[in-house]
């Protein structure tokens, strides 16, 4: 049975700043909670879009949770430069579940992440890697640490890769280091579609989950004990432990059934289980369980917690924490801590690129967002795509793309819509007159369950007469439109994946997004905000572009132009016929009147203008057909830079194009 005093003891002893990767997952968030119970200069570091509800639930301090894309060797070395870290606990890993199936994340996350840390570990005490079970595959019967490594799974392949790096750096890079193989860990804030807590609460309504083969086995470890294993760890390092691997286990191999008659015993439950009503997953194996007796003898270490004990204490912290109200609900809102995709049309901005992507990744590091940052460079003549291409090679989650000529800002963002892999994405203009602060209160109300939020423009920075223009069009507009378009409000927004689906499927070849973003309906509320004045340069908009904008909304979203011609047509043809009667009776009444040229001038002037005006409108709607008939592509992209890789070819832009589908899938 676990000593929590010793325990707390133990954490005391640490050396500090303690930095835990992966903190927003199972083990992570224990290992913070027990800390946190003791000292407070321990930093959970989290990347996860749908685990962070963990360190939300357990009240972890904003200050004390510090945004990093391990992938990304420059977010981690700041961080590493901002806090010094002296003991280390890296539990970030990827691919551990069938839900997590991208296999080239798996790799990025468990291998390039792992030497990212550790290249950055100059001066830190201990580094303790959450290493697993599954690197030794198919050699799952009490293998002894030293044995064959026989992975059977890209995870555990890249398990195996994160061990042997351990390895190298500790032998040749001085790095303290080494690597925890880590069996079948249960407990306290498990993730609720997992076997121990799905059982437990089925355990509370008398009934069983959907089972696979009874022998299958494993070997649990409370977590608890996991957590003491990784302070043990810290605590004993010293040369001869530097660069090995340990079994964190029990050495107790625990079939399905046995487990299920403990619980069935345990907890009272009447009716008898029914086997093999689920398929076995690949991983399933009949034999897997550890031999904790290296970890024993050289970490002194060794788990405390029977499985009956602890089933009993999660089964009490299940009822304790008010499960189903409480932890299911956090689970399934994917919105907390999502990733977020900026997208950023650029033409003529590289002056203000550096200071927008700084701004950036400092709101987004601010309010612990997993980010993406698109910027579309639409053939901009001005050095944009040199500038673009510096800052995606020192950051991954920078993506930049270069159309084969300007397209117009609208295609630019449908062009980052395209390949954005964010649960929602901001659109933004790239001369900083679209502040990224607001991008936060955007969010705020994109968790209240709004899936547009847009920027109300409510003051612009810029002379009176054009703010009563832009006041002026924008209620025009309103009022003429055949849908409900907010005023002041442009094209920056936060709006929702499901929505963005929508937008890009659109088949349309004139787009004008804030209107067709209006169209498509869904809950949408505005967030008020000043424009500023553009930060470098002149304006890209002149008198023609806007009275072309203004065009293109009218004519996109609006008939009353057609509808007053019809109302013209009416009232001039009964103007015509009352014409007509009074010439007709002036004739016989005066019959000596003189009738001059200057009536007919005139008149032929008005009508031949009002006709004019009519064909003109006329046109303007068979233009959009003509522009609609032709199905151009919207935009083509010449080049994309991914995780700093330029794609040139349109084979490698196609295949990039692929992969991003295969992400969002």
């Amino acid at each position: 049975m676990i000593n929590y005093e010793d325990l707390q003891l133990k954490i005391k002893k640490l050396e500090g700043p303690i930095f835990v990767f992966g903190a927003s997952g199972f083990i992570g968030a224990n290992i913070i909670k027990d800390i946190f119970t003791v000292r407070d200069d321990c930093y959970a570091i989290t990347h996860d879009a749908n685990s962070a509800w963990r360190l939300k639930l357990l009240n972890v301090p904003s200050k004390n949770i510090v945004h990093c894309d391990i992938t990304s060797a420059i977010s981690v070395k700041n961080i590493f430069a901002a806090y010094n870290p002296k003991t280390v606990f890296n539990l970030a890993a990827y691919g551990a579940y069938s839900k997590q199936s991208n296999v080239p994340l798996i790799y990025e996350t468990n291998v390039n992440g792992t030497v990212n840390i550790l290249d950055s570990c100059e001066g830190v005490k201990a580094y303790i890697h959450a290493g697993s079970s599954s690197e030794y595959g198919t050699n799952s019967a009490a293998p002894q640490e030293g044995d064959s490594l026989e992975p059977n799974s890209h995870y555990a392949a890249s398990k195996v890769s994160a061990s042997y790096i351990i390895q190298y750096y500790a032998r040749y890079k001085n790095v303290p280091a080494l690597n925890l193989r880590l069996y079948s860990v249960y407990g306290l804030w498990e993730e609720p579609d997992r076997l121990v807590p799905v059982m437990i609460e089925k355990a509370r309504q008398g009934a069983y989950p959907v089972l696979v083969e009874k022998e299958i086995s494993r070997d649990f470890v409370y977590v608890t004990d996991a957590v003491e294993a990784f302070v043990d760890a810290a605590l004993v390092m010293n040369p001869g432990v530097h660069g090995k691997s340990y079994n964190i286990c029990t050495g107790e191999k625990t079939t399905l059934e046995q487990l299920v008659n403990l619980v069935r015993t345990e907890f009272n439950i009447n009716t008898e289980p029914a086997w093999g009503n689920m398929q076995n997953r690949k991983w399933d194996l009949k034999d897997w369980y550890g031999n904790p007796e290296k970890s024993k003898l050289e970490l002194g270490w060794k788990a405390k917690t029977q499985l009956k004990e602890g089933l009993r204490r999660t089964y009490d912290w299940h009822q304790d924490v008010d499960y189903i109200d409480t932890i299911l609900p956090a689970f399934n809102n994917t919105k907390l801590n999502a990733k977020i995709s900026a997208i950023i049309a650029c033409y003529k901005d590289g002056q203000a690129i550096p200071i927008m992507y700084d701004r950036l990744v400092k709101m987004f590091n601010e309010t612990k967002l997993r980010y993406e940052i698109i910027f579309v460079n639409d053939c901009s003549p001005d050095d944009s795509e040199e500038v673009i291409t510096q800052i995606a090679a020192k950051d991954k989650n920078v993506i930049g793309i270069t159309h084969s000529r300007n397209f117009g800002s609208q295609s630019a963002f449908l062009s980052g819509m395209e390949i954005s892999t964010g649960d929602a994405v901001v659109l933004m203009d790239g001369d900083l007159q679209d502040p990224p602060e607001i991008i936060p209160l955007f969010y705020k109300k994109w968790l209240e369950g709004n899936d547009v939020v847009y920027g109300k423009r409510v003051k612009r920075e810029m002379s009176f007469f054009m703010n009563l223009v832009y006041k002026g069009f924008y209620r025009v507009f309103s009022k003429i439109s055949y849908i409900k378009i907010p005023v002041d409000a442009g094209d920056f927004s936060m709006i929702d994946r499901k929505v963005v689906h929508e937008l890009i499927n659109l088949p349309e070849t004139e787009i004008f997004l804030r209107g067709l973003r209006a169209w498509v309906g869904f809950k949408q509320v505005g967030v008020d905000y000043m424009r500023p004045e553009r930060m470098f340069g002149k304006s890209t908009n002149n008198w023609r572009k806007n009275i072309g904008w203004a065009k293109k909304a009218i004519f996109s979203f609006s008939f009353v132009p057609l509808e007053l011609l019809s109302y013209m047509g009416f009232i001039l043809t009964g103007f015509s016929f009352l014409a007509i009667i009074v010439q007709v009776a002036a004739r016989f009444m005066y019959p000596n009147i003189p009738h001059g040229i200057t009536t007919l001038i005139v008149l032929a002037l008005f009508f031949g203008g009002i006709q004019l005006l009519a064909v003109s409108i006329l046109g303007e709607y068979l233009s959009k057909i003509f522009e609609e008939t032709k199905d151009r592509p919207k935009f083509i992209r010449r080049s994309v830079i991914f995780k700093g890789k330029s794609l040139n070819s349109a084979s490698e832009i196609d295949n990039f194009k692929k992969d991003i589908q295969a992400i969002k899938r």
